[in-house]
């Protein structure tokens, strides 16, 4: 069973603030508009189970039906780290986004004054923490914050959780991600500490496939409403989209997911 320590994660997060505050000026405060659209940059947790991004749309559109607007596109590379995507060449004029298909299978080209409004990015599953590839991480991150936000996009760091032997990862990629998001500004989608919070709560629901890396179908759920709830400000308490899932189980989810996210505090 994966064991979060609390105390430990509060005493982390005080201290990241603190080096925060102390490094580098808070930027001016800005009005907050609703995020729309998302380009996710990532890997095979991204794709798997029809792709992560995919029950996003899915949960939103079960939450605020009839709103038009939302749109997210995925660009993953089996088993990639951060460094390896070229996030420029994602903003570049009639490339990724430029358009897509309604529910009759009809092209749509999209108009906007920005591509995107959130690039959400992840690492491999141990780049974060690996001796040899963490540089890689913070280089990149550090770098793809700067290009998102050049294009008008806020970056937003996926934290990836734990294999299912390895809990201790946990804390260890929390630590990273967290430091990642206040060196950069940017938001954190606590996906890992939610996998965690679940896996005590409910062992008996499965959240990885075979290899105890990947996620099930009820991992890539809870991690989509983990995102809908950090990203979109939205809780997905009570959303009617349950993935096909036990609808007990998708109701566990839902909760932890929201819990998670209430309980997350960023520098």
């Amino acid at each position: 069973m994966i064991r979060f320590n609390l105390r430990a994660w509060l005493m982390l997060a005080a201290a990241l603030l603190l080096a925060a505050c102390a490094s580098k000026p808070m930027p001016p405060a800005k009005s907050v508009e609703p995020v729309k659209t998302a380009l996710w940059v990532g890997n095979s947790f991204f794709y798997y189970n029809n792709s992560m991004h995919g029950h996003v749309g899915q949960l939103i559109a079960a939450a605020d039906p009839g709103t038009k607007g939302y749109r997210a596109t995925s660009v993953t590379i089996s088993g990639s780290g951060i460094n390896w995507h070229d996030l420029e060449s994602h903003f570049k004029p009639g490339g990724v986004g430029s358009y897509s298909f309604d529910a009759g299978n009809n092209v749509v080209f999209n108009s906007f004054t920005k591509p995107f409004d959130v690039v959400i990015m992840m690492d491999c599953s141990q780049c974060p923490i690996h001796p040899q590839l963490s540089k890689f991480f913070t280089e990149y991150a550090a770098k793809n914050s700067a290009i998102a936000r050049s294009h008008g996009a806020e970056p937003v760091f996926f934290m990836s959780w734990a294999y299912a032997d390895k809990p201790e990862m946990t804390e260890q990629l929390a630590a990273a991600y967290l430091k990642a998001g206040a060196d950069n500004r940017a938001r954190v989608v606590p996906a890992g500490l939610a996998f965690a919070n679940s896996i005590a709560k409910r062992p008996d629901i499965n959240l990885y496939v075979a290899d105890k890396r990947h996620p099930t179908l009820a991992g890539t759920y809870l991690a989509a409403c983990t995102v809908m709830a950090s990203v979109y400000g939205l809780s997905p308490v009570g959303n009617k989209y349950s993935a096909g899932l036990p609808a007990e189980v998708a109701e566990h989810l839902q909760n932890v997911a929201w819990e998670t996210v209430k309980g997350f505090k960023q520098p």
